[in-house]
């Protein structure tokens, strides 16, 4: 077992809210964003993505709590969330005033990279209707305690979209904690985000203020320290370098900061080119360290939504009972194997997942 109490999901209608943007994703494939005469399709977002993963690979309950301007740009968006499963009847739908001067549906242009050239990400999302939610707008009683929920997911990326969303994150939190509801932050810092409204020094501010009310804290080798300021000694740019007794001393430092955070999780990647990575995790839980199985020289067809489903996988494990190491686990290979599909969302399945979990391989399967 993993030490988290979760309400059993018998008492339950969602086994996992989330809440966050989404976006469209619109993908030039091959080509370049600016030169590009088409696009393809998906939605997006870091919190939603975990819902997605849960829901399309894992077989869970989940739904997202959202904002979408009433246009047919957000009923396409709705679309493509009834393809992925998630459940769509908390979106909240805002009235469009025909051009966007109020209200928009947020645009993320994302190129895939190859080799030297990085990928590269060109996001359109002022005013948009999720950003301007307000505390007060949802029910979260009616969410946590009528309906009930044994996990609640969200992040920095929703966090930074305005000072509103992170007021909306804190009672979110707030409310899935005193109806014994898990909760998660996924600390996703986006310099871009950041920018135009105080940069790092403000994210901190809003991280560090939201940071007690989170259980299970995520993020990557960059996030403790842009975003919450702890110096993450330890991971150093060679995963075979990292020192797991320096990266506890850390988390020892997170976990007394904050008393409340009963498990810290990271991804670990060496970026050799955009489509060959070292990819790993390691977590943090009761003052003891667990890695997964570091692979080295991973291929990369889309990098974009690693990170997310790591994080589903992980919270996949800990709901279903297993101990930390398994979940880490589950986890990184379902972060590995999303990344070889393309979007922000995972294509992979479970079998796939336990297959790679005890060590199989990639051979052709008839």
């Amino acid at each position: 077992m993993n030490g988290l109490r979760t309400r059993p999901a018998t008492e339950c209608r969602w086994d996992l809210v989330a809440l966050g943007e989404v976006m469209l994703r619109l993908d030039p494939g091959n080509d370049r964003i600016s030169t590009t005469c088409n696009f393809r399709a998906w939605e997006g977002g870091g919190e939603y993505n975990v819902a997605r993963g849960l829901r399309r690979c894992f077989g869970l309950r989940t739904t997202i709590v959202t904002a979408l301007a009433d246009n047919p740009v957000g009923r396409l968006v709705e679309d493509l969330i009834l393809q992925g499963g998630v459940d769509p009847s908390h979106i909240r739908w805002v009235p469009h005033d025909g051009v966007g001067r109020s209200v928009r549906n947020g645009l993320n242009f994302t190129e895939r990279g190859f080799g030297v050239r990085g990928a590269v990400g060109c996001s359109d999302r002022g005013q948009t209707a999720v950003s301007q939610l307000q505390p007060g707008d949802i029910d979260w009683d009616g969410v946590f305690e009528r309906e009930g929920a044994c996990w609640f997911h969200c992040g920095g990326i929703f966090a930074a979209l305005s000072p509103s969303t992170a007021d909306v994150a804190a009672e979110a939190m707030a409310a899935a904690r005193s109806h014994g509801t898990v909760v998660s932050y996924d600390l996703n810092y986006r310099a871009s985000l950041w920018k135009g409204i105080g940069g790092q020094a403000q994210a901190r501010e809003v991280n560090r203020k939201l940071a007690p009310l989170v259980d299970v804290m995520l993020g990557n080798e960059e996030d403790f320290t842009a975003a919450l300021g702890f110096e993450v000694e330890g991971l150093d740019a060679n995963l075979s370098q990292l020192d797991p007794m320096r990266f506890a001393t850390m988390m020892s430092e997170v976990s007394r900061t904050y008393p409340n955070i009963s498990l810290v999780a990271t991804t670990l990647r060496t970026v050799h080119s955009a489509t060959r990575n070292d990819w790993g995790a390691i977590c943090w839980a009761g003052g003891d360290i667990y890695q997964a199985t570091a692979r080295s020289d991973l291929e990369i067809l889309d990098r974009v939504g690693g990170g997310d489903s790591f994080a589903s996988g992980l919270i996949f494990g800990l709901l279903a009972g297993f101990d930390v190491p398994t979940s880490t686990e589950y986890g990184a290979v379902h972060g590995a194997l999303a990344m070889t599909t393309p979007g922000d969302t995972s294509m992979a399945t479970v079998d796939e997942i336990i297959a790679l979990v005890s060590g199989g391989s990639a051979r052709v399967k008839r």
